[in-house]
């Protein structure tokens, strides 16, 4: 009965684990999704021939900071100019059909492999030769980069919460175990078991409480999971740019061998360690 007791309470507890390291994934997959969007945009000096900005670009894409860029021509922040200001008056922009008033707005748009990066690669860009202004996103990198920080530290205070409630329940079933079993033991020992002998079974009994603790939990939450992201999906299909979830795949390839180790090693420790304080033999 206390064996099926640590197993319920086993399974809540890696229950729960598995729910914040969901949200948590899930979080961390939406910044990264939104990091990629945030983009550094750096402007040429007045007349800079081509030849010199293809050169500036490749020194750009060369940086460790850099996931990719993209180069915008004058003429292409002509048109997207227009698309948003004479949208209504497209007429108005017809007076400028022989004379591009952005002649000298062609740039690149810089994406960052991690937006805390930014303040460096910012210091590179405005000592580069032919760059006359750096445009870059200090405060969606600060939130961002403090949003995953908060993430983290969060993630790492309920695992170690979830783990120690965890080791505790083991080590009072494995205590209980050997108080009930006491005459077994010494029994025992007077026909000449070994401690290894003695102790195995408890051992054996603790990874057993942890796989079956573990198991349970997993199985529930691939199917929650599931069902969850189709629901959204389904019903929600208009904030799909906004709630971008990782798929069943991608989070169980982590969350289903973490998962097992967990309860596995949480078993095994348990039971080792109180063994080692409590039984005498």
């Amino acid at each position: 009965m206390f064996s099926l007791a640590s197993v319920a309470t086993m399974s809540a507890c890696i229950f729960l684990f598995g729910i914040f390291f969901c949200i948590i994934q899930n979080f961390q997959y939406m910044v990264k999704t939104a990091e990629q969007n945030v983009a550094v945009t750096v402007f040429f000096e007045k007349d800079l021939p081509q030849e010199q900005m293809d050169a500036i670009g490749e020194k750009i894409l060369a940086r460790d900071e850099v996931s990719d860029i993209h180069f915008v021509s004058a003429d292409e922040t002509w048109e997207a100019y227009q698309k948003i200001y004479f949208e209504e008056r497209p007429e108005l922009a017809e007076g400028f059909a022989e004379d591009n008033p952005l002649a000298n707005h062609a740039h690149y748009e810089i994406y960052l492999t991690d937006v805390a990066l930014q303040g460096s690669l910012v210091e590179y860009l405005e000592s580069v030769e032919g760059i006359r202004k750096v445009n870059k996103s200090a405060e969606i990198a600060d939130i961002l980069t403090n949003f995953n920080m908060l993430i983290a530290y969060v993630s790492v205070a309920i695992i170690i919460l979830l783990l120690c409630v965890s080791v505790f329940l083991i080590s009072n079933t494995v205590t209980i175990g050997i108080a009930v079993r006491k005459e077994e033991i010494a029994i025992m020992k007077l026909i000449g078991a070994t401690n290894s002998f003695v102790k195995a079974p408890f051992v054996v009994e603790g990874i057993l409480i942890g796989l079956i603790g573990a198991s349970i939990p997993l199985g529930l939450l691939y199917y929650l999971y599931t069902r969850l992201t189709q629901y959204v999906a389904g019903e929600f299909n208009i904030l799909t740019g906004l709630l971008q979830f990782l798929s069943v795949d991608e989070m169980f390839r982590i969350l289903l061998p973490v998962g097992l180790a967990l309860g596995v090693g949480i078993g095994f420790f348990g039971s080792f360690f109180t063994l080692r304080k409590h039984l005498k033999v």
